[in-house]
């Protein structure tokens, strides 16, 4: 694989827009985001809402949630999050919520450039959920089980083993002979991000956020390092993290 020197990273055109930064709630937006144990984010899901909310220059509250405190928000009427509240609207989702950021806050940066770029985020979407996640699971679920809350942990493996039909240890067996076709899985990526700086192109948008965001999962609950250094879509991870005055590089992570 061509290599690409880390000092690349440092050639990335940055959105100016800064870290978003807690806020009285009674101002707007209140974000419900996953946590684990020493109040760490992992969320995929959340974190492309986390990089949406920075992209669109928005202020929140921020609030971690436990999955066994989930079902105490809104009424119960949720199963999962991220959850945001705003103008008195109540919305789940990562999906929803980017379209409605991108509706309400239309005088913002947009998070798709129109609708072509909505629809193609639909294939990112897709594409992250049905090849990425999978395999990032895979390589680090007894490191999820491991980070979450104690409280989180009988839910977490009874579910999990429930969908997988085996343990959690039996799923994660075997990941350092599985690395390389997930490595292999990333191949359209790696040619899209080796000619052009993101998914967006010149500036980053909501596919990259959707990509970033299952990576991101990744390198803050396990030591298990999924891309090469000289990789081209590590770069990438790596460009994209420092965006909002390096949001996800400053989270709690392995690498």
């Amino acid at each position: 694989m061509p290599g690409i020197h880390l000092n690349a990273v440092r050639s990335a055109r940055l959105v100016p827009f800064g870290r978003p930064r807690k806020r009285d709630s009674l101002m707007g937006i209140v974000f419900y985001d996953l946590k684990g144990q020493d109040g760490r984010n992992f969320s995929p899901y959340c974190w492309r809402i986390r990089m949406a909310l920075a992209h669109k220059g928005l202020d929140f509250e921020h609030r971690g949630t436990a999955f066994t405190e989930i079902k105490d928000l809104a009424g119960g009427k949720f199963k999962t999050v991220p959850i945001i509240e705003n103008n008195g609207q109540v919305i789940c989702d990562s999906t929803k919520i980017a379209k409605h950021l991108e509706d309400e806050y239309s005088d913002r940066p947009s998070l798709f450039g129109g609708m072509a770029g909505e629809a193609l985020c639909k294939f990112v979407h897709s594409w992250t959920n049905a090849v990425v996640h999978p395999g990032i699971a895979r390589s680090v679920i007894l490191d999820i089980y491991h980070h979450v809350c104690d409280h989180d942990r009988d839910y977490l493996r009874t579910s999990r083993e429930k969908i997988f039909g085996m343990s959690l240890e039996d799923v994660q067996s075997g990941r350092e002979e599985r690395l390389e076709d997930f490595r292999t899985s990333l191949y359209p990526l790696r040619l899209t991000v080796r000619s052009q700086p993101f998914l967006g192109g010149e500036q980053p948008n909501y596919a990259d956020y959707i990509v970033y965001g299952a990576l991101q999962w990744a390198r803050t609950i396990s030591e298990f390092r999924l891309l090469a250094d000289d990789d081209p879509v590590f770069v990438w991870f790596l460009r994209v993290g420092k965006l909002y005055d390096g949001l996800g590089r400053e989270a709690p992570g392995y690498y």
